[in-house]
């Protein structure tokens, strides 16, 4: 109203004044304010002269005076406190608002004077404030922070304050740390359809005005998926049609991934069977019973979903050892099957012989078997080698392997023999030592033949039907041969011979009778001997036979003239025909020796347990004879007589038959004497000798009884006896004069061998010097308890010799002279 008051006084003023040219000017501007800050409100250019400041709030009409100027002096109006801190400013009209409240948005009005002096200008500025507020820091909502992936979500964008318009930005920060907007407009809300992994990370709002810009904090978007088909990565990477390959023990890694929030929970299976829990299954030298279907199991515990991918895993391994290489004959032996096999193993192995033999062989078939049919003229002499290479994928370098053809050693052989029941003669063609095994056959005379065998044929013929002198040819074929071998048989009756048909020997000796085919027959046949008696010979302790296919020869043992001499016969039979033949053998006794003569019979010591005999041969020309039996007999007992044995050392007694001979043999001819030991000394005894020559006993000589040996130890046994005597009497003496030396040491001996103190002895004086010593022994020793003074004679032992001539003694006590009489036998 003061506004309205003072601008009407002013306008009255100036129309009475003055004339009316003046000029109303009107001027429209818009500032722009922000809460709390400063803004200023432009009243013109220049100062006017005078001008008031006036604010119409909005929504009303009344308009209210903040600051005037009269010339006076800027004045400023209560209102002005309401609209912030209001100064006018320096030589100016304009007005600065400072810390600027909401309430001062409004229209402000200047009106300024100008020269209103002369010709007064009245402008009005209308000055139209907005007042502006600061978007605050946003708060960001989401309906769902960890959505399901398909779902809907809305993220919305809080404010406290801010002057609108406000656009808003949705930035997202993935994982890399990049920062995108995904959206933007002038609403707080948004909304995601259909979420998906991808929306997965950081979001954040910006909400900005023409003041200024915001930004919320961080919210983590975390969209639940999965899990996906799993993806199953294998290491070493081979694919096959069929899925994967791996090669035997090497090691083998699966690695499973599927796509899931939370990460996915890893099962595998193998052929249906749980084996491992972990994303990655290691194989650690595969082997072929791995092969087989391998499956990853892919779980998201959280969405309690499951995914799974299957993978089929195969294990090439290699067949076992090497590749077997074989031949065989084909095409009736003209050629040469060759054949290349390895089996087992996964894949196949392959197989090929060399580059030469295919170039030359037919029928090449490759692959698991390699077969080559080569023609003999394609083969290389006597021996030859073929290889074949085996390949497999399983295995760094190839293995080969070979066989060799080669003709047997030596040449076919044709044999011959019958049955053991003679029913059959079987003719025998071999041709061994080949490779491959030759084919044989057999053609004979009368339509014999057989069928082509490998390696040995038979011919069987019926034992007596074969043909006399007639070849049997034995074909052989071998596929490294263009022609045939052959070798024949031809069948012969047997003949016999004999190094002598007529054989004498002396009997005790051994015979050898021989037997010999004169040929080689075929078939052989055993030879077959016959003694004198006629019965067939067999090794036993009387015969002996050696015998070969061609020869048997018989040994007759100790030949006896009675048993052994006769007709000896031999046979020998095929299946031709057969033969005999005789031998002769006789036997012969040795001439009877010359006769023996005992020369000298005759006991050895005198114990007569061994007696030497010796004898003399008539002419004793050194022959006819072959050794002696020395013969002895017993004739009596002697009764009473025992002998003590050398061997035994005991009491024996033996009668004696006087019927039996005990004989003792000599086999050496040279012989001439003998000594007969362990005789019975009590015994008379025969003896006599008799020559032999081999086995014809000479007849024996006279018996002789033995003789006494002489005795040649008399002078011998004499000295001895002399001798000991002798050694006796010095020891007496010795002994003797020791114990009467020593007397008072031993009295009770000296008493005993001499007698009692008080007893009188005489000493016997047989030598003059021996009286001269008794008195000076004796003198100067009294004796103990007599009276007299007498001294005491020690008796002298007098010699054997002495004694013997001295009469008998006085008193009991009166020493006892001895004789010893040592005898000593011969024994």
């Amino acid at each position: 109203m003061l506004v309205q008051l003072l601008g009407l006084l002013f306008l009255l003023y100036f129309a009475n004044s003055q004339p009316n040219n003046g000029e109303v000017v009107y001027q429209d501007t818009t500032v722009y304010g922000v809460v709390g800050k400063a803004v200023i409100l432009e009243c013109g250019s220049t100062v006017p002269d005078m001008y008031i400041w006036s604010f119409t709030k909005p929504g009303t009409e009344a308009i209210k005076a903040v600051v005037y100027d009269l010339g006076q002096g800027p004045k400023i109006q209560k209102l002005a406190h309401t609209l912030g801190q209001v100064t006018v400013i320096l030589k100016s009209a304009d007005v600065s608002i400072d810390k600027l409240p909401v309430a001062a948005q409004g229209l402000y009005t200047c009106q300024a004077f100008y020269d209103i002096e002369n010709s007064p200008v009245v402008y009005y500025y209308y000055v139209h404030l907005t007042v502006r507020v600061p978007v605050t820091k946003p708060h960001l909502l989401v309906s769902d922070v960890s959505p399901v992936e398909g779902s809907t979500i809305w993220l919305q964008c809080n404010l406290d304050n801010g002057t609108g318009p406000i656009q808003y930005v949705w930035q997202q920060e993935n994982r890399h740390g990049n920062i995108s907007a995904f959206a933007q407009g002038n609403t707080g809300v948004v909304n995601v359809t259909e979420v998906n992994r991808n929306h997965t990370g950081w979001y954040r709002c910006l909400a900005s005005n023409a003041v200024n810009s915001e930004q919320s904090d961080r919210i983590w978007l975390d969209i639940i998926y999965g899990p996906d088909i799993p993806q199953i990565d294998v290491t070493p990477y081979t694919v096959t049609e069929r899925g994967y390959s791996a090669l035997e023990r090497e090691t083998v890694s699966l690695q499973c991934q599927a796509q899931s929030n939370p990460p996915s929970q890893y099962v595998w299976l193998y052929n249906s069977s749980q084996v491992y829990t972990g994303p990655q299954l290691t194989i650690t030298k595969v082997l072929r019973m791995h092969t087989g279907d391998y499956a990853c199991l892919a779980q998201n515990t959280y969405l309690n979903t499951r995914s799974k991918k299957t993978i089929s895993l195969t294990v090439y391994y290699p067949p076992d050892g090497s590749p077997s290489c074989s031949m065989e004959p084909a095409v009736n032996h003209t050629s040469l099957k060759l054949r290349c096999s390895w089996t087992g193993g996964f894949p196949s192995a392959e197989v090929h012989w060399a580059n030469h033999l295919r170039r030359a062989g037919e029928e090449v078939d490759e692959g698991h078997d390699s077969d080559i049919l080569l023609p003999s003229q394609d083969l290389f002499g006597n021996s030859s080698l073929f290889t074949c290479t085996g390949s497999h994928l399983a295995l760094e370098q190839s293995v080969e392997c070979s066989t060799r053809a080669y003709l047997p050693p030596s040449e076919p052989v044709c044999l011959a023999y019958v049955t053991t029941n003679k029913q059959y003669l079987m003719l025998s063609c071999s041709w061994d030592g080949g490779a491959p095994n030759a084919l044989v056959w057999w053609e004979g005379p009368g339509g014999h033949e057989t069928p082509k065998q490998e390696n040995s044929n038979i011919l069987n013929i019926r034992y007596g039907t074969a043909r006399n002198g007639r070849p049997y040819v034995c074909h052989a074929k071998h596929p490294l041969l263009g022609q045939t071998k052959t070798c024949w048989l031809t069948l012969e009756a047997p003949v016999l011979l004999t190094q002598r048909r007529v054989v004498s020997v002396y009997e005790g000796t051994d015979v050898q009778l021989s037997c010999n085919l004169r040929a080689n027959y075929l078939p052989t046949s055993q030879i077959t001997w016959f003694n004198n008696h006629g019965l067939d010979i067999l090794d036993a302790s009387k015969y002996m036979l050696l015998r070969t296919s061609a020869w048997a020869n018989l040994t007759v043992r100790d030949t006896d003239e009675a048993q052994d001499s006769g007709e000896y016969r031999c046979t020998s039979s095929n299946a031709v025909g057969g033969a005999d033949l005789n031998v002769t053998l006789v036997v012969k006794k040795h001439p009877i020796p010359p006769n023996a003569t005992l020369i000298r019979v005759m006991y050895i010591g005198r114990l007569r347990n061994e007696v030497e005999l010796e004898w003399q041969m008539e002419g004793d020309a050194q022959q006819g004879w072959t050794g002696f039996v020395v013969q002895h007999r017993g004739l009596t007992e002697r009764p009473g007589r025992r002998t003590i044995n050398n061997e035994s050392m005991g009491r024996t007694e033996e009668r004696i038959s006087a019927e039996v001979w005990h004989e003792n043999i000599i086999q050496d001819p040279d012989v001439r004497i003998h000594i007969v030991d362990r005789l019975t000394p009590t015994a008379k005894y025969h003896f006599r000798v008799m020559p032999f020559n081999y086995r014809t006993i000479g007849h024996p000589s006279a018996a002789k009884t033995p003789a006494e040996p002489r005795s040649n130890n008399y002078p011998a046994v004499i000295g001895a006896a002399i001798g000991g005597m002798l050694f006796a009497v010095i020891f007496t003496v010795l002994l003797l004069m020791y114990i009467f030396r020593n007397r008072n040491n031993s009295p009770r001996l000296h008493d005993m061998l001499f007698g009692l103190r008080h007893s009188q002895s005489r000493e016997n004086i047989n030598f003059p010097e021996d009286e001269g010593v008794s008195e000076v022994e004796g003198g100067g020793i009294p004796e103990m308890g007599s009276s007299s003074s007498q001294g005491l004679k020690i008796p002298r032992a007098a010699s054997p010799l002495a004694a013997a001539d001295q009469g008998p003694p006085m008193g009991d006590n009166e020493p006892v002279n001895v004789t010893i009489t040592v005898q000593a036998t011969g024994s």
